[in-house]
């Protein structure tokens, strides 16, 4: 990781299209503005890490997690008859 100290009106370019520019430096954070191409991806991290989040959770648990969660929740084996190993068609 590089680390950089700029004070406000200083820039950072990355590569020949990225401008980083500090804006404003307050006790609560830095504000800072990128100029960059449109086809250009700007996004905070959180929002990355949320939206990578949600589309695990979309896809649901593995199979393999699913019936183990199921065993624990039901009655001891001897209570009741086994798990079907494939859901029967009607």
């Amino acid at each position: 990781m590089l680390v950089l100290r700029r004070r406000a009106g200083e820039c950072v370019l990355i590569g020949d299209e990225i401008e980083i520019e500090v804006l404003a430096v307050t006790h609560q954070g830095a504000k800072i503005g990128i100029r960059a191409p449109k086809s250009t991806i700007v996004l905070r991290k959180e929002l990355k890490i949320t939206q990578e989040q949600n589309a695990q959770a979309a896809q649901g648990p593995a199979e393999a997690d699913f019936r183990y969660t199921l065993e624990k929740l039901r009655p001891p084996a001897q209570e009741r008859p086994p798990l079907p190993d494939k859901p029967t068609e009607s």
